[in-house]
């Protein structure tokens, strides 16, 4: 038995060391990201500065929701508290049976820059066409409902159009429900995402997805691209391979901040990420011609090593483990040589905790160190992760139905500022 669980944490030691490795060769390159974009965080300076507009923009916020009545409310207050003065919401109800609809109707009264419509029940994708369809600005920032801004966020994401070679822009979404070691937890690893990997993969010119929670596309490169997909569950990432099909590449802008929940329980952390996975499979099958593909350059390289590290190497992790397994249960368990996995996890874990330590600073957000305490459960994550691909697989194979499957919103607010006390359901 000893042998058998010494060669399964070799399996998770050496891919903790692995993945450690690659993340460390790409410090450099969000160094040099940041570094270039020193400049660019002044929130007095004209909006036209460091940007490719001559003027500031007329900016179409479009916001699908699918019974987001806990939260809506709070997401189009925080929106119309922008310091930016040149903007449109289009509020999009896809058919909800609850209040949101109304919510949306009653804040479109009483605010001038919010158009609230109704469809029928069709899809995200659908309800952010229907939004498209309505929108005036040559810059349209799709944003999810439990979405809160701050009073900077607009301006910040526009700074992200530095020269005609930007499609489009990622914000930088934060969880604002910490009130469960798992969100906790989520918001100090996701650093690792927004801190380090977002700011090298746009400093390389290969960042992959455009954040469904906030991105921002000139208007231009969305005719050039068409509608959004509205038969995939991956709707944002499609659209963000577009992007860089029409030759334009997406950049990240690390301040503008938005705010959004987090999965609060396992089974709608697991759902999440089973979404997110099928959505990949979904666009890597539409765009197989981009994979590997040197005429997108950067891009398209990247996308053979994501689609090598996302899809095939956790079907070689789970072989891995029923082959010792099956070795175990017919008496013939691979010896690991003394200490192997041990080493292995001495070197692999104190490269991790520096690589989150670099993205923390990278963020600016040392205070989210207070949640370390949280991270012994990082490796019962990286397994459950490991895990989420396959079931992915099978609903393709299934040809199980293409859903919204969101979050059930709390409406918790455990971030000070970013609501109105008396529009906040919770909060500490």
């Amino acid at each position: 038995m000893s042998d058998v669980l010494g060669s399964l944490a070799a399996v998770i030691a050496i891919t903790m060391v692995v993945a450690g490795l690659i993340r460390l060769a790409l410090v450099p390159f969000a160094v040099a990201f940041e570094i270039r974009h020193r400049g660019h965080r002044a929130d007095d300076a004209p909006v036209t500065t460091h940007t490719i507009f001559s003027e500031p923009p007329l900016v179409t916020v479009v916001v699908p929701a699918y019974n987001e009545g806990v939260v809506i409310e709070n997401c189009l207050r925080s929106i119309v508290r922008s310091h930016y003065d040149r903007y449109e919401v289009i509020a999009v109800d896809d058919g909800s049976n609850d209040d949101t609809f109304t919510r949306m109707q009653v804040l479109a009264a009483e605010f001038d820059q919010i158009t609230a419509v109704r469809q029928e029940n069709a899809g995200k994708g659908a309800a952010l066409n229907t939004g498209l369809a309505l929108a005036n600005g040559s810059v349209v920032m799709l944003v999810d409902a439990d979405g809160l801004f701050g009073p900077h966020t607009i301006t910040r994401m526009l700074r992200g159009f530095s020269d005609e070679g930007v499609g489009a822009v990622c914000g930088n979404d934060r969880p604002v429900n910490l009130d469960r070691i798992q969100t906790r937890f989520m918001a100090l690893i996701s650093h690792l995402g927004t801190g380090l990997m977002r700011r090298s993969m746009s400093e390389l010119h290969c960042l992959p997805v455009v954040s469904g929670n906030i991105g921002a596309f000139r208007r231009d490169v969305l005719e050039a691209t068409g509608p959004l997909r509205e038969d995939t569950v991956g709707e944002d990432l499609e659209l963000t391979w577009r992007v860089y099909a029409v030759g334009r590449r997406i950049a990240f802008a690390p301040h503008a901040l938005l705010y959004a929940e987090s999965p609060s329980t396992p089974r709608a952390l697991w759902r999440q990420r089973v979404r997110w996975a099928r959505g990949l499979l979904q666009v890597t099958r539409l765009h197989k011609r981009m994979v590997g593909n040197p005429r997108y350059g950067m891009f398209g390289l990247f996308l053979a090593y994501n689609s090598l590290t996302q899809i095939v190497v956790p079907f070689l992790q789970v072989l891995a483990v029923l082959l010792v397994s099956g070795l175990a249960l017919a008496g013939r368990v691979p010896s690991t040589p003394a200490g192997l996995w041990q080493v292995l996890i001495l070197v692999g874990l104190p490269l991790s905790i520096l690589l989150l330590l670099i993205s923390v600073l990278l963020d600016r957000s040392p205070g989210d160190l207070r949640h370390a305490w949280t991270l012994p459960i990082w490796p019962l994550y990286s397994s459950f992760m490991t895990l989420v691909m396959l079931k992915a697989v099978w609903q393709e194979i299934s040809r199980a139905e293409n859903r919204w499957n969101k979050l059930e919103r709390t409406g918790t607010v455990s971030i000070g500022g970013l609501v109105d006390d008396e529009q906040s359901p919770g909060g500490s």
